[in-house]
This record gives structure tokens, sequence and C-alpha cells, in this order.
């Protein structure tokens, strides 16, 4: 994966023929280029050392103190004993894991499940691929919304649908739920799996989409050898595919469990926390004290005690990335003794997921012991259905009928990608469906499939009634400029760390990897004092200034590897030809990055017109609020204007929906040439 992969040691990269010739003092011990460098890096380097770095060392200091009045006092390591006795905050850290295991474990199976059914088809992957792609791509605001009404406990569309096929008692009967109809987000043993769900069918998308851009790498030879030598599809699924997909997989999981951990927004617009804290994670216990308690120090304090888990993760992605690419060989001379270590090596990382897959699987049947029987019933009812259906398969090419095997192939695979389908798509029908329903239709719970009649009242009533065309406008604002910012900097970044020879390009690879992962939980809060210092809450500078925080080391990263990936023989053409390396850049490296350009354009500008916890923060006031942010304050209480939330959930997504239906053959190159390619 090189969009994921620290940039190679800048010795080990070709000289340009323009740097021919002696080198100064300063350029032996700075590197060949580095003024050029130090120009590239500038932007990046002060916007993420402003906004990240400098924030988390002030969060660090703001944690050994305590706000009395309007003044903070020293109190040295009080907030972290204080910690200790919380039982909140024990709360919050044990759900934060279970929510992170379980759902990684499932966006996993669905994503892979899913990948390998669009990869084996031959017709309509482009437009499936699209359709998988919309829980994604919609504002978490939507999905939200959407969840909840289905999983209303007397009037959603789930317990409806379960009561009568009559599933519903059924599950009551066998004990998997307490009671009937069931809450699935009010009562506090179904809340969890209800808001690992919903997650889940968020994040599906991202893995399919990461798996499938890992298949297409896959050489289509070692398929045909496996196939040659007699191995059954589940022997080449074990021995050609995982192996082939380990890279995208541990990344992929890697940063989605970083994410899934500091998990704010979804959770927060699903059930607040509650029932009681059942669903609290530690970012909305940090919230909570710094924001709603104005107890900064025991907040940040929150926060800075999860971030060794934070470290640990980004200390194994750095490690397991560094030694895929085979950084550094053994000093050894005696070929017993490399083979021996290459075995013992090769063992160990043979070994390991399972051993980690125990420890968590113990870890969780211990925490939250009725979820763990449920996954578990689901996963494995899952696995012997996909069992039989490929022993069937190989017993009918056993026999000579290959025309039975492939029916029974086929049959299965729709049937799988008609559920999946299904399972995607029904929330998102919603919504599209009550924003055209009048008023008195939605408030009798008509559960009509289609609405009769179509009527617009819903779109009406939302600009007459909330100022949603200046949430929109305000979105678009933030959204360009920090797309903007994110693409002109990261262009300027990727380019130096994968073509320019300077000493400490190894060391800011490795920052920006690091900032990337870094949780925005971690930054609100120091953030939010840095705003008030200044005065740029209530603004829309406000979230410009800040959501560079999270969409340009992502971009920087990204860029990194799909520059990377360009021969670098086109470039030494150009100078050769006489350009300068500002003229090779523009004229030839940008047109040729096109498809990653494109790809970080969308990634950063799906991210700014989904963000929801900045904005959330530093926004109060309803003319500078934007559309997320806006659309959570249209819930008083318990009244919800579902109506208005439909057709303002349909008037949200769509726009973005549009760019990637344009810009999903890019996306997918880009994520192939530049970040799982390798």
């Amino acid at each position: 994966m090189r969009s994921v992969r620290p940039a190679p040691a800048p010795a080990t990269r070709a000289s340009s023929p323009s740097g021919s010739g002696s080198l100064t003092t300063t350029q032996r011990r700075l590197g060949r280029d580095w003024r050029l460098a130090a120009l590239f890096l500038a932007p990046t380097a002060v916007l993420v050392g402003g906004l990240v770095l400098v924030p988390i060392a002030q969060s660090v200091v703001t944690s050994t103190t305590e706000r009395h009045g309007q003044h903070s006092v020293f109190v040295g390591l009080a907030n972290y004993v204080a910690l200790a006795g919380d039982e909140q905050f024990r709360a919050g850290v044990v759900n934060s894991f279970v929510f992170t295991a379980y759902a990684e474990v499932f966006k996993v199976a669905l994503g892979l499940a899913a990948a390998l059914l669009l990869h084996h088809r031959r017709r309509g992957r482009a437009l499936l691929a699209g359709l998988l792609l919309l829980p994604w791509v919609v504002p978490t605001v939507v999905t939200a919304f959407s969840w909840r009404s289905l999983l209303d406990p007397i009037f959603g569309s789930v317990n409806l649908l379960l009561t009568e096929s009559g599933i519903g008692p059924l599950l009551a009967k066998a004990h998997l739920v307490d009671s009937w109809p069931a809450g699935w987000l009010s009562d506090p043993s179904l809340a969890m799996p209800s808001v690992i769900l919903v997650n889940v069918w968020k994040g599906v998308p991202f893995f399919t989409v990461a798996f499938l851009a890992g298949l297409k790498a896959i050489p289509a030879e070692l398929y045909e050898a496996a196939t040659v030598d007699g191995a059954s599809p589940w022997q080449r699924f074990a021995n050609v595919t995982l192996p082939g997909l380990r890279h995208v997989i541990t990344v992929t999981v890697t940063l989605s469990s970083i994410w899934t951990f500091n998990n704010f927004d979804l959770i927060w617009l699903l059930t607040q926390g509650g029932p009681g804290n059942a669903t609290a994670p530690y970012v909305l216990v940090a919230y909570s004290k710094a924001i709603l308690q104005l107890q900064y120090g025991a907040g940040a304090a929150v926060t800075l005690v999860m971030l060794p888990v934070i470290g640990g993760l980004v200390y194994f992605l750095v490690r397991l990335l560094r030694r895929d690419a085979g950084t550094a060989p053994t000093r050894r001379t005696r070929k017993t003794r490399r083979a021996t270590t290459a075995r013992r090596a090769t063992t160990a990382r043979k070994a390991l997921p399972w051993v980690v897959a125990a420890v968590v699987a113990g870890l969780l049947a211990w925490a939250s012991p009725q979820i763990f029987w449920k996954a578990a019933v689901v996963l494995g009812v899952t696995a012997l259905v996909v069992a039989a259906v490929g022993r069937v398969v190989t017993a009918s090419q056993a026999w000579g009928r290959r025309r039975a095997s492939s029916l029974v192939s086929g049959l299965a695979s729709g049937v799988a990608l008609a559920g999946l389908l299904v399972f995607v798509l029904v929330p998102l029908y919603w919504i599209a469906v009550t924003a055209f329903k009048s008023e008195g239709q939605i408030v009798m719970r008509v559960h009509d499939l289609w609405p009769t009649p179509w009527t617009l009242q819903q779109f009406t009533d939302l600009f007459a009634t909330k100022p949603f065309g200046r949430w929109y406008l305000n979105t678009v604002l933030v959204s360009v400029a920090s797309t903007a910012v994110a693409l002109v900097c990261a262009a300027l970044a990727g380019y130096a760390l994968a073509r320019l020879r300077f000493r400490g390009a190894q060391g800011f690879t490795v920052t920006v990897l690091i900032t990337y992962v870094m949780p925005g939980a971690l930054l609100f809060i120091p953030l939010y004092q840095l705003l008030i210092g200044v005065r740029l809450t209530d603004s829309l500078w406000s979230l410009v200034v800040t959501y560079p925080t999270f969409t340009l080391p992502f971009a920087t990263w990204l860029l990194t590897g799909y520059f990377s990936s360009i021969p670098i023989e086109l470039e030494e053409a150009a100078l050769v030809d006489g350009c300068t390396r500002l003229q090779a850049f523009r004229r030839v490296v940008l047109p040729l990055a096109k498809p990653g350009l494109l790809a970080v354009a969308l990634f950063t500008l799906t991210n700014a017109w989904n963000e929801f916890l900045f904005a959330f923060v530093f926004i109060t006031k309803d003319e500078y609020k934007t559309l997320p942010v806006g659309m959570q304050s249209m819930i008083t209480g318990d009244v919800v204007p579902q109506g208005q939330l439909a057709a303002a959930s349909l008037l949200v997504s769509i726009p973005v929906v549009v760019m990637y239906a344009f810009g999903q053959r890019f996306l997918t190159e880009g994520l192939t040439a530049g970040a799982v390619k390798g």
C-alpha cells in the first residue's frame, strides 16, 4: 500500500540530471534539494504544526490544571488520578473498545464479501459499487436520522416488519431480546448492538472500495497457477486472496479502528450516550467534562489517557509498513542463520493474528458476554452457509458438472449480493419516500412504500421555517475552502516527500502519518480554547482554519504514495530537456496525478461536508451552523420533524452522491495506483 507507506529514504531515490556535479557543504548536510523541499513543505509544516502539534502540547498543559471561576489552577496529576475512580470514564473506555472491536469484525467480513462479489461480476459492477458506496458518502447526520426512525420501538419500520413476519416474537422467545416490541436504542442491552449495526452499515463501503482495489492488484497468474494445481475455491481464497490482501486488510483495519475508537458524532446523534451510559464512548465523556461542565483539564486528561492506545496502533502500522518495505537487510553472513531468522519471522507473523484474535475474543467475552454470543451466532451461521455452498460447488466440479457448479455459485452470489443491497439501500429508500410524503401521512404513521400523493410540502416547510439555505451555503463555503487548502498544500508536500532529496524526509513523513490518525477528540478541547482566545468561535473561519487538521494530513499521505507510483524517468526526461523542477512538477507530474488529486478532493470534500464534532463545539449561532449541526438542532426534545429532516437529508446527500457517481472511476484508479498497489 503506497499511500500509507512511509516515503523511501532520500538516499535511495534516483538523482536528477540537474543535480550532477559537486555538492556544497550545506547540500551534503541537508540534502541536494533542501531549499525546494523547504519551500514545498512550509505550508503543510505551518498548518500541521500550528493546528495539531501545538494544540496537543497545549492539551498536555491544560490537563494539569483545574478551573476555579475564571481562572485555572495548577493541580499536577490530580485530573489523571481522579479518573481511576471515575465510573463514567471506566464505562466510556469499555464502551469504546467494545464498539470498535465488534464493528471492525463485521466490517471486514461484509466488506471482503462485497468486494469478492463485485470483483467476480462482469456486468453492472460499476453500478453496484456505486450503490454500495452510498452509506459512506451520505453525511453522518443523515445516517443517524434514518436509522433512528427505522429503529423506533413503536412506529419504526424494523419492529413493524419483524412483528408482521413473526420473527420478532421468536426473538423474544429465544431471549435474544428482553421484550417485544424491542427498544433498539432505548434498551441498555440492545443499544450498543444497534449502534454497532449502524456503524457497520456506514463503514462497510470503505472496506469494500479498499478491498476491491486490492483485489485488482493481485496478479491473475497466481489464480491460474493455483487452479492448474487443483486448488479448490477455498484454497485459492486462503492461499492467494488473503495473502494478496494482507497489506490492505492490515492498514484498512488499523485506520478504521482509530476512526471507530474515536467516534463521537454517530453515537451522539443516535443515543447521546444513553440509555444511562450504555453507549457513551470516552470521547463523549471528554466532551461532557470539557464543554458541558467547563472543566477543560479533566476533559483533556480523558483524551490524553487514551493517547497510548492510538500511539500503539500508529506504531504498529508504521513498523509493519517499514518491515514490508524491506528497509534493512540482515548483516549476518551465514545463509543458515538468515534462513532460520526468516523462518522464525514467518512463523511469528502467521501466528500473531491468531494470538491477537484469541486475546481480543476473550476480552470481549468478558466485557460484553451478551453481545459476544449474539455476534458469534451470526458469524457462525454465516460461515456454515458459506462453507456449505463452497462444498456443493467443489463437489459439482469434482463430478464434472461444471454447469451445475456455475449455477449454484451464481445463485449464491446473487442472493448474497441482493441481501447486501437490501441492507444498504433500505434506510436510504426510507429517507427518499418520507421526503415526498405529506405531513398527514407521516403523522398518521402510514407505512406506505410509495408516497400517495407525491408532494413537495416538506421541502417548502423546510426553507420557510428553518434557515436551511444559510446552512447549505455555509457548508459549501467551508468545504470548498478547506478542500482547496488541502489540495494545494498536499500536492506540494507529497511531491517533496516522494521525489526531493533532503534530510528529514522520513521523519516528516512519519509526522504526517501520526497527525493524520490523531483523533479530533484529542484536538477539539485545545482548539476550542485557542479559538476562544482569538475570538473566532461562532465564525466560519473557525471551521476553515481547523478542518485542515484532518483533511491535510490524509491528502499529503495519499499523494505521497501516488507521486511515488509515477515513473521518475518521465520527470528526468523533462529535466534533461531544460525544465526546472517547478516546471516538471507543473507540466509532467500534476497532469499524471489527476486521478490521485481527484481522489483526494473527493475524500477531503466529503469529510469536510460531513464533519460534525468541530462544528458542533465551535458554532452555536444559527447563522453560522453547517448542515450537520443545523439538522441536529431541528430535533427539540422528543419533537422530531421527520418530514423536514428527510427532505433536508435528501438535499444534503445529493451533491456528494453526484460527485462520487461521476468521480468513482478516478477514485478507484487513485486508490489502486496510489493507495493499495504494491
